[in-house]
């Protein structure tokens, strides 16, 4: 009751997040019944109908990449303060968060069994019903199991998978790895890794060690400088906390909880001091696997038995591997755009824009090399299975339109996630006297270079991975 209550008191822009959602459930669920239509219809080669269940794969984790990323965002189920005390603790936020996903995917499963009966003339006394009896099996009867389980495949899938990312992160305080415990200040476990001050030392114990080697303590004693200077660095550490704070990609709401921990990379929280994240560790894989892709497309096309490209069985993998590896450079690719933003004596424009981009890395990058991935991806599978220029099919269109649709539409969520971050940062470069412009064309500026890397990216990994294939 509370999931609902939830999901109908979102703001609009929620609602749309939520509704395109329902919309990829529900093209995902069509796509699904259709492969089992076509396996109920005439008999013919089991393996068609099993090539035609494997390919719903893709649009299935494109749904649930997108349900993922708009329950990170929602505002809804964002941890705040006193929730705790009335119950609603991370794990339970985490809870709500999946149910409300697994609502919204049902639903557009629902309208996707509707749909389907609706073409296949189950549903009579409506416009168009019947209209697509060619490859819907139609009189004959469905069998409800595989019907059922079918349609809870997507809302099962993305519930699972968005309490999975949004579980808590809590890390528990425990001793240190080398076996020894840790104390710090009066016997207390320490759970930085920080070490004391001699002014600290000199606050807190001292007399004490004078006692217990049997001197007693002067009445009055000067204070030493380090002990002078202990105010004074507490302080200086305070402000730099304060600073800190005001930093890009600082966001106090997300620092703990089931949407953003301390040890969450899609977490703005898990930023260091300095303001720019370190660099991403999956450039060099994503290389790798990217050549690896290349040169087994190359040898499936070399090897193949068929006479036509497409009914070679191993092509494929080629060009899937090769988008795998593409995504996985992504956060990579991303970092060093924003280094390279700021080499070559940067002015503030280009500073800001470049330590954002190292920033957020991980948030942007990783949707923009999915991106890229699915539309090289495309391109190479386009050009193995219609060399002759022939259309494809309305269930092909439809699944290239999913998984296309739902890969920009988490790129664009993340990008407005991004852009809510910052929004204390704007606010401070604006207090400061910055012009008014400054936040857009530093944004334009970032986008800008990701096109400009990305792009010809996109376009050689396509070119090349259909050259292996036509090779």
């Amino acid at each position: 009751m509370l999931a609902l209550r939830l999901t109908r008191g979102a703001r609009p822009a929620v609602q749309l997040r939520r509704f395109l959602v329902a919309a990829a459930s529900a093209g995902t669920g069509f796509l699904l019944l259709c492969a089992l239509g076509h396996a109920l219809g005439p008999p013919g080669a089991p393996s068609a109908s099993l090539l035609r269940l494997a390919w719903c794969a893709a649009p299935l984790a494109a749904t649930v990449y997108f349900a993922v990323a708009v329950a990170r965002t929602d505002p809804g189920t964002r941890p705040r303060s006193g929730l705790s005390a009335l119950g609603l603790g991370p794990v339970r936020l985490m809870a709500i968060s999946a149910t409300t996903t697994a609502l919204t995917c049902a639903l557009g499963s629902v309208t996707a069994l509707l749909v389907f009966l609706h073409l296949r003339g189950d549903l009579t006394g409506t416009p168009f019903d019947g209209s697509g009896t060619d490859f819907l099996a139609v009189g004959r009867p469905l069998p409800l199991p595989a019907t059922l389980t079918l349609l809870t495949l997507v809302p099962g899938s993305a519930s699972a998978a968005v309490a999975v990312a949004l579980r808590p992160r809590e890390r528990a305080a425990g001793p240190s790895r080398s076996g020894r415990t840790a104390y710090g200040r009066f016997g207390a476990y320490r759970a930085t890794a920080a070490r004391e001050t001699f002014g600290a030392y000199g606050r807190f114990g001292r007399h004490l060690e004078t006692a217990a080697h049997g001197r007693r303590p002067s009445a009055a004693r000067q204070p030493t400088p380090e002990e002078a200077q202990a105010p004074l660095q507490t302080q200086a550490q305070a402000q730099q906390d304060r600073l800190r704070a005001d930093l890009p990609g600082q966001d106090p709401e997300r620092a703990h909880g089931p949407h953003g921990t301390q040890d969450d990379p899609d977490s703005a929280a898990a930023v260091p001091a300095s303001g720019a994240g370190r660099a991403p560790s999956g450039l060099p894989w994503g290389i790798a696997v990217l050549a690896v892709g290349l040169a087994v497309g190359a040898y499936a096309s070399r090897t193949g038995v068929g006479a036509v490209t497409g009914d070679r069985p191993g092509a494929p993998a080629g060009p899937v591997l090769a988008a795998v590896g593409l995504a996985l450079a992504g956060p990579g690719l991303t970092h060093l755009c924003g280094r390279l933003l700021q080499s070559v004596r940067p002015g503030a424009l280009r500073l800001l824009a470049g330590r954002l981009l190292m920033t957020e890395a991980t948030r942007i990058g990783r949707p923009l090399g999915v991106v890229c991935a699915v539309l090289s991806g495309a391109y190479a599978l386009g050009s193995l299975y219609y060399p002759d220029g022939r259309p494809a099919g309305p269930l092909a269109l439809l699944g290239v339109l999913l998984v296309t649709g739902c890969t920009v539409a988490t790129l664009l969520t993340a990008a407005v996630e991004t852009k809510r971050a910052h929004a204390g940062t704007t606010a401070a470069l604006l207090r400061l006297g910055a012009p008014a412009s400054t936040p857009r064309r530093a944004a334009a500026l970032r986008a800008g270079t990701l096109l400009a890397l990305f792009g010809p990216l996109t376009v050689i990994v396509a070119q090349l991975s259909a050259l292996s294939l036509a090779l």
